[in-house]
């Protein structure tokens, strides 16, 4: 047994060792709910009024609600089965094929949003689908639900595959033993014992389109009562001055992410092993 390591009691090292655990979250927590303080403190309620009685406040919160979790809901559908090819195969171009489902992580995010707008407004494949199949993204609602897609998918696929290596193939070579088709494995052994990664991956990407600006003030703009998000909302009230009713558009942000977090990691903890 290495030195240091043959003795079951604790001594003055493991106390330290345990503070300085503590201690660093405690500075991470604590300078985070210092910086929400400080802006809580800083609106007054004349601000907070305006931001709960604007419409196109209210508009921006729902667009930007129903447009994060419909991201989430696709992204989800495209990362399970992504996820678990790129962990059970492997096939020619596979190394090519992880470093492209990683590149929107390390996208500069305006990046992200020129690269949609030149290729539905400047390629003759992104207006064909604009003007003759109709489907319209550019300034349009829909684009705001692409851009999230594409910043912020690739954190379902690369948690979805975290979880499907973390699951042992021996369990799925049983079931096929036992009579299971592939498909029945996947959906009875491998997708029941990957299921909190694969929330995690979805809270993840949650996140990141319920947060993401960049990228929209590209490609969709903040047309006010139609693609306006918070996000959006507070540069816009910032640029005008607003200093108080943008801070009071962050704090309304901070908690719906604090609700709609707590919610989802509520359902991830119940969630349990189904074989």
């Amino acid at each position: 047994m290495a030195k240091g390591c043959d003795s079951p009691t604790r001594g003055w090292g493991d106390v330290a060792f345990g503070a300085a655990l503590f201690f660093s979250l405690a500075v991470f927590v604590v300078f985070v709910v210092v910086l929400v303080f400080a802006d809580v403190f800083y609106i007054d309620k004349k601000a907070v009024t305006a931001v709960l009685t604007s419409g196109f406040i209210r508009h921006a919160l729902w667009m930007s609600i129903w447009t994060s979790f419909v991201t989430t809901g696709i992204a989800l559908l495209f990362a399970v089965p992504i996820g678990y090819t790129l962990s059970r195969h492997r096939f020619p171009g596979h190394a090519l094929a992880n470093a492209v489902v990683d590149l929107p992580i390390i996208f500069p995010p305006l990046v992200a949003g020129l690269t949609l707008l030149v290729f539905f407004s400047q390629t003759g494949l992104g207006r064909w689908i604009q003007e003759d199949l109709g489907i319209e993204f550019v300034f349009h609602a829909k684009g705001i639900v692409l851009c999230q897609l594409l910043v912020s998918a690739s954190f379902a696929i690369r948690s979805a595959k975290t979880a499907f290596d973390d699951v042992d193939r021996r369990f799925e070579n049983v079931a096929l033993t036992l009579g299971c088709t592939r498909f029945g494995s996947f959906r009875r052994v491998s997708l029941p014992l990957a299921m909190n990664g694969v929330i995690a991956g979805g809270i993840l990407t949650w996140a990141r389109a319920f947060g993401l600006f960049g990228p929209l003030m590209i490609f969709v703009g903040s047309f006010r009562g139609r693609t306006e998000v918070l996000s959006t909302t507070i540069f816009l009230e910032q640029s005008v001055g607003n200093l108080e009713e943008a801070l009071a558009v962050a704090i309304l942000m901070i908690l719906v992410a604090v609700a709609a977090l707590t919610a989802i990691h509520f359902v991830s903890g119940r969630t349990r092993v189904a074989l």
